[in-house]
């Protein structure tokens, strides 16, 4: 792979969460490719049940203070950072009083679903691409990781199309076999209303019916540039519905090193 800019956007990343096939290749992919000479940024939500002590967790003040409207609500954007030591990385950690301190993941301690999710990931999403306008830094790639960060292909390539920062980065979402049970509250496709994702847009999502887990991926995949499996096992109406688009599509490897390897080789064709 020529040198790239590569931007990682995830909903999780072990040590920081339990081991899980996402923390754990949000771990490891980064990092291996940052072994081979490449530039990353990573970026993960600062769920409440991070420990920002044991973690040693700071905030970025630079970076901070920036207000993000969602539904027509202020909401304070808080970034922070802390550096895998042994790896070299740093992780960007966004941060909200609203939607994640003293909160779990995206479940709350007795297992439910907590009813803002929508709002969480918009929070999340477009936190993480005003963070990257304010840095300046201008990613080849952008992958994202989890259906929290599902959001991120339409904003990318509709919301922030004109961005100087965003506008020529190529997307590549991979494709888990997690799951969420409680679809999106009524009236969501509302709450995407930014700059340029209009009434075109929003009619386009609203149309899509119930916002569940698999409207929301195919959402994901009608925005990317490149789909990765991610699991082994992925709903077989997702796997058609990739290919039936016939977009680049990396198919699932048990092998751990190897998958690696092959990830980076896919990325180097979607961003050449």
């Amino acid at each position: 792979m020529n040198q790239k800019r590569i931007l990682y956007i995830t909903q999780e990343i072990f040590p920081y969460l339990p081991e899980t096939q996402i923390s754990q290749i949000s771990r490891y992919l980064p990092q291996a490719i940052q072994d081979k000479g490449h530039e990353i940024r990573t970026f993960m939500p600062k769920f409440g049940n991070i420990n920002e002590r044991r973690n040693q967790l700071h905030e970025v003040i630079r970076l901070s203070g920036m207000n993000l409207i969602i539904d027509d609500s202020d909401h304070s954007l808080i970034i922070k950072v802390a550096s895998i030591q042994s790896a070299r990385m740093q992780v960007y950690f966004i941060d909200n009083d609203d939607f994640f301190q003293n909160r779990e993941t995206l479940a709350d301690e007795k297992g439910e679903e907590y009813d803002d999710n929508d709002e969480r990931s918009i929070f999340f999403v477009r936190g993480v691409l005003e963070t990257i306008k304010k840095l300046r830094w201008v990613p080849d790639i952008i992958h994202c990781h989890g259906w929290f960060t599902a959001l991120a292909p339409i904003y990318i390539k509709k919301g922030y199309k004109d961005d100087p920062c965003l506008k020529n980065a190529k997307v590549i979402y991979s494709v888990y076999d997690e799951n969420f049970e409680k679809p999106f509250k009524e009236g969501f496709s509302e709450k995407l209303r930014f700059d340029t994702i209009g009434d075109r847009e929003i009619e386009d999502v609203r149309k899509r019916g119930k916002m569940d887990f698999v409207n929301l991926t195919k959402l994901a995949i009608d925005y990317s540039d490149g789909v990765i499996q991610g699991s082994e096992n992925i709903r077989e109406e997702l796997n058609k519905y990739i290919l039936d688009k016939q977009i680049p599509y990396l198919t699932y490897t048990s092998d751990f090193d190897s998958n690696l390897e092959r990830i980076g080789e896919f990325c180097d064709k979607i961003g050449s």
